[in-house]
This record gives C-alpha cells, structure tokens and sequence, in this order.
C-alpha cells in the first residue's frame, strides 16, 4: 500500500521501465480521452476545481485509469491513497479509514483513496466502503477494466460518478510515442533514436490502445538497436525492429469478463444479421484471445435451431458435426471447420419460428390451466384404461390418404391455438404451404 502526497517524484530511477517514466503529470500531458479530459469535459472541470466525490473509472488496460488518478493526487489538497485490490485487504481499509478520520479531525483534510482493480474486491470488501463514503470520511475513486454494473456492488455504484475511458486511437498512441521519443528528461530524447513512420504505425496498430504495451515495445526497440551494433543502421528504429519488439496485438479478453461476453454477443449477432465476414472477424478474435472452442461451438448449435430452425435443416447437422470435429482433430486445424459452420449459418435463411413455438407454449403450459389429454390421445396399455376409454376413437393417420386425417390433438382449451408459424424463408416456405393446406382441409371439414 502507498500512502504518499505526491506520487511523481518518488521511486523514477534510470531502471524504471519507460511506460512508468513517461506517465503523464499533470492534464496538459495526458493524451485521450477527450470526452472526459478535454476543453468542456465533466472529468477535467471537477479536478481543476477540486470539487471531486467518489467516481469509478471503468476503462481497457493502458487507457489512463491509474494516471488520472494520480494526477488528481497532485492537483488536489486531500491527502492521496494508493492501494490495490490484488494485494490490499478489509485490514488495510480499516487502517487508512481510521488515519482518515483522525485527519479529517485534527487536520481538517479530506483523504482519496484510490483502489485499483477494485472489482477484485468481493462484495463484503466492497460494502466496508459504504459508511464512509457516506460519511465522506473517504473520497473514493476506483478503477476497474470490468464492466461496473457486473463487479462493482450497486451501493458502491450509486454513490459514485461512473466515467467511461475508451480505447486510445492509434493517432493517441502515436502522439505518446512521439512525446517519449522527444523528451530529454524523463524520455528517450537524451538517446536521439529516430523511428520510421512505419514502425511507429506498427507499434500503434499492434498496442490495440495501450499505451503501456506500447511504450514497453518503444523501449524494447531502443534497447535492441544499441546492443545490435552489427545492423549498421545506428540509432535509428526500422519497421523490421519494431516488428521484433511487438509482433502480436495485445488483445483485451477476460474468459470470465465483460469483453468475452461482447464479442460473442458481437459474434452471435452478426450471424443473425446474415454478415458471413463479421462472424468470421469475431470468431477469429476469439480464437486468437484464448476462447475455449468448445463454448463456440456449443453456441453455434444453439443458433442453429434458434436462427437458422427449419429454414434449413441442414443447418443444426452442420453445427453438431462441427462439435465432433473439433474434439476429434482440435486446434489449429479444427478453426477451419469452425469457420465453415460459422459462415455457413451466417449465410443461411432466418427463422426464429421454433424458438417462438416453444416459448409460447411453455407460457401457455405456466400460465394456463392445464386440461387432462384428450381421451382418444392416451395410452391404453391396460383392460382398465380401455374400460375408460383411452384411446378410443383414434383415427390412425397412415390409414388415411395422403397419410393425414383431421383430427384435434390439444387439449379443449386450447384446441384452436398456434403455436408454430413457419416463415417464407428456406425450406419452412415449403412447410408453411403443407401446413396452411392442411388447415384448409380441417376447416372445410
């Protein structure tokens, strides 16, 4: 835990990794975030005033969470305290509490706690700052890159000003760059590197927003121009080295978070929507981040029935083939299949018929009341059940032409009642004709 009045100052040494070394100090260094920082932002004017209550800063990694914190720690009068939810504890809260409310007593001075990765508190943890927001013992402010309405307990919530940091644009992270590159105090101006517009849009595509990742890719390519004496090329960043210092895009994906449920919402969505190449783009995110195949897979079976029903059959086969094909080939090769399934049900006809049909019969079964079978319709496996009449009167289609009779099969209540209602797309266009002629047939009768 550190408890300090400014954090700028303190523990920069020529090892301090650049990304630490360049954060910004004060507004007019932070880069992004112009929503919330920039000339009419609610962010930036509550700062300079010093008029901050508790907030929840709820952003991506390397978006500026930690640094707006810090930034308010030196412009503000209150004391500053820094701790985070990995290694701090209900016992360090009731620490800095107690050491809060004896400065607010003795001092006159407020305190700002800031929890970093405050969703890892669980919801006991969380509630041990309620009463002392309330009694405005504490100003807090937390940063989490999980989605506040899942993490954050909604007392925490309610009471805090919520502030969304997005992702920095690659122009954002280039500005970044720029500035560590030039800076001769804290930077890499001391060094005069020169770095390629390529390998400046390199660094900044493959950061994916982050401003940490990037620098850290920055200081990797200075590191290893001066140990390669052998390129000849001096101080000077080429595309072939940044390629080198980051060669993979840093991509944000919790198995268990909120970006894995938006891109396989995302995902499932571009599939209803009859897009093959955005269903594609985002099954390759996920498959490139780590999702476990088998949970795509087990979606795309549900989609199956659930988007695709008897529009085209085929459909619910494909997707269950591709489970077996993927347990029995797995990863690498079975991405292949997963993106046949993919595209396939992202190109076939829609229909939500099925899914319709028995969602409103499960109302009817949960809501209605429930009638006994029709007499005709039950089994008679016994001389008693006969005596009762079960079954009596049956009329067995395939003794009818066309292999159909009229008949009713609900029960009185609800003899007259639709549940299933094909479309004009794919294959129900057909069902839907057969369907509709036999009710014509059953009407006329």
């Amino acid at each position: 835990m550190q408890i300090m009045d400014s954090l700028f100052s303190a523990n920069v040494t020529a090892h301090t990794p650049l990304a630490e070394k360049m954060r910004p100090r004060t507004l007019d260094e932070f880069i992004g975030q112009e929503h919330l920082l920039g000339k009419n932002g609610l962010l930036k004017t509550l700062i300079e005033n010093d008029r901050l209550n508790s907030i929840i800063l709820w952003g991506p990694p390397g978006t500026g969470k930690t640094t707006i914190a810090r930034i308010i720690a030196n412009m503000t009068k209150a004391h500053f305290v820094e701790f985070s939810a990995v290694t701090s504890g209900v016992a360090d809260i009731r620490k800095v509490v107690k050491e809060a409310t004896d400065r607010r007593r003795f001092e006159g001075r407020q305190t700002i706690l800031f929890v970093d990765e405050i969703h890892r508190f669980n919801r006991a943890q969380q509630d041990a700052f309620l009463p002392h927001i309330e009694a405005g013992t504490i100003i807090l402010i937390g940063a989490t890159t999980e989605n506040p309405g899942f993490e954050i307990n909604a007392p925490v919530l309610s009471r805090s000003r919520l502030f969304r940091l997005e992702q920095l644009s690659d122009q954002n992270i280039i500005e970044i760059l720029k500035v560590a590159i030039s800076d001769r105090e804290r930077g890499l101006g001391g060094l005069n590197v020169v770095v390629e517009d390529e390998a400046l849009n390199h660094i900044a595509k493959n950061a994916n927003g982050d401003a940490r990742v990037a620098l850290t890719a920055l200081e990797i390519a200075t590191n290893s121009i001066f140990k390669e004496e052998s390129t000849g090329k001096g101080n000077e960043i080429a595309l072939a080295v940044a390629e080198r210092a980051i060669n993979k895009k840093q991509l944000q994906y919790d198995r268990a978070g909120d970006s894995h449920y938006d891109i396989i919402s995302a995902f499932i969505k571009s599939m209803r929507g009859s897009d093959p190449d955005a269903a594609v783009y985002y099954l390759a995110r996920m498959l490139e981040s780590g999702e476990d195949p088998k949970f795509i897979a087990r979606r795309m079976v549900i989609f199956a029935s659930e988007d695709v029903g008897n529009t085209d059959p085929h459909a619910l086969l494909l997707a269950t083939a591709t489970v077996d094909a993927l347990n029995f080939i797995g990863l690498p090769e079975a991405k292949i299949t997963l993106a046949q399934c993919a595209t396939y049900l992202a190109s076939a006809p829609k229909s939500n018929a099925a899914k319709t049909a028995i969602f409103d019969a499960t109302a009817d079964v949960q809501n209605r009341r429930i009638e006994p079978v029709p007499d005709h319709l039950r089994n008679a496996p016994t001389t008693l059940a006969k005596k009762l009449g079960h079954g009596k009167g049956y009329k067995y289609p395939h003794n009818y032409p066309n292999n159909y009779v009229d008949e009713v099969y609900l029960p009185e209540n609800l003899k007259d009642k639709v549940y299933y209602r094909p479309t004009e797309n794919g294959y129900e266009k057909a069902i839907k004709e057969r369907l509709n002629g036999l009710r014509k047939k059953k009407d006329a009768t």
